[in-house]
């Protein structure tokens, strides 16, 4: 049976980003996961029936580590001869495409969700556009996921559109929808949950997501700032700091401290009980490859108000099963959260509507058989 290497920076990406898709792929192929160590690694096998190997990989610049990995995975690869070498996350997909491209393994993927260098500015920005020129100069196909990322990469000629492609209509995993889906949460368990968080007839904004600037936080946090002294409302926000690489702003920190209508509930493991107790999803991000939390969301019917950004604003049909606001706009996001508590009728609406593109668009199993016609496609 052919091989095919699958690398993430982290254990973790391995486990969730590309849930399920390794089982279903290793039914046609030997799949062979790679990242740094975690615990997640253990998980990977138990859930994924896969493989793993172990090469150290840091999400921060870090030349003499990076270059190790090089060759610490150049020597797998020449090891395991794989047919395909497909690689995710920025760190990942340049040591991954230079090690397999001097390993001599002919089809060489990368997946784009997201790029960090949209937001960098100097020398930063100008070493992670030749991080990116290199991933993609090694790779032989390269695969945003989303068409607006793929917009992105042609303006900013990283590559030819000869090597581009999306697979099916955008999203690197697709969405479990038979998971996300509020028949399978019992009733009893959300009271329970709504208790805890003292929350009672108020209208419930959700975020969920890294808490860092990168995501608009800072925006957020000082919208809903305002809202909560004019409307009967909560901020549920799920996730965790990243407070050495993007910290949040002083006075973002004062106000979730303040402000009592802000509940921090930090990581969940399942935040399907967070999407059923909450009126709208709130997703204000800079940048974005194709969101899973505004699929998750819109999977458990509800709504979500996005930034125009790729991947949101395909998502996301303007009025249909949410809003879009311009980015870093905080009188913007304060309006569409306004309009979305005073006007019931719109918000059931699309609540009514939010499930459905999902279930059309997005279902996993069709973003696995796409990707897995692109593998079978490779001789």
């Amino acid at each position: 049976m052919k091989k095919i290497v699958r690398v993430t920076t982290i254990a973790d990406s391995l486990k969730s980003l590309l849930k399920g898709q390794l089982r279903f792929i290793n039914q046609y192929y030997e799949v062979i996961g790679v990242s740094s160590e975690g615990d997640a690694l253990k998980d990977v096998r138990d859930n994924e029936g896969i493989r793993t190997e172990v090469v150290e990989m840091k999400r921060t610049i870090t030349p003499i580590n990076d270059l190790k990995a090089v060759y610490r995975l150049y020597k797998i690869l020449k090891k395991e001869q794989p047919h395909i070498v497909h690689t995710h996350t920025p760190k990942a997909g340049v040591i991954g495409m230079l090690a397999a491209k001097l390993a001599g393994i002919k089809h060489r993927f990368h997946t784009v969700a997201g790029m960090p260098l949209l937001v960098a500015t100097g020398p930063k920005r100008i070493l992670l556009n030749y991080a990116e020129k290199l991933t993609y100069k090694c790779a032989t196909k390269v695969f945003p996921n989303s068409f607006g990322l793929k917009d992105i990469i042609l303006k900013e000629k990283f590559t030819t559109k000869k090597k581009l492609d999306v697979i099916g209509k955008g999203s690197s995993n697709g969405i479990d929808i038979d998971h996300f889906n509020n028949t399978m949460l019992k009733e009893t368990d959300l009271n329970e949950l709504r208790q805890k968080l003292h929350i009672d007839k108020q209208f419930v904004y959700t975020y969920v997501g890294r808490l860092v600037t990168d995501k608009g936080i800072n925006e957020l946090v000082a919208a809903f700032d305002i809202i909560s002294k004019k409307h009967n409302a909560k901020l549920i926000l799920v996730g965790w700091r990243e407070s050495e690489l993007d910290p949040l702003l002083p006075e973002t920190e004062k106000a979730l401290k303040q402000n009592q209508h802000i509940i921090e509930v930090g990581y969940q493991s399942d935040v399907r009980p967070y999407f059923a107790i909450a009126d709208v999803l709130v997703f204000p991000s800079y940048r974005e490859g194709f969101p899973n939390v505004v699929l998750q969301a819109g999977a458990m019917q509800v709504p979500s108000i996005v930034t125009n950004i790729n991947g949101c604003n395909e998502i996301i049909k303007e009025g249909e099963n949410g809003l879009i606001i311009p980015v870093k706009d905080v009188d913007a996001l304060i309006a569409s959260m306004e309009h979305i508590i005073k006007n019931q009728d719109i918000h059931q609406m699309m609540r009514t509507k939010s499930r459905q593109i999902i279930v059309d668009n997005y279902k996993h199993t069709y973003i696995w058989d796409e990707l897995l016609k692109e593998y079978q496609a490779s001789k």
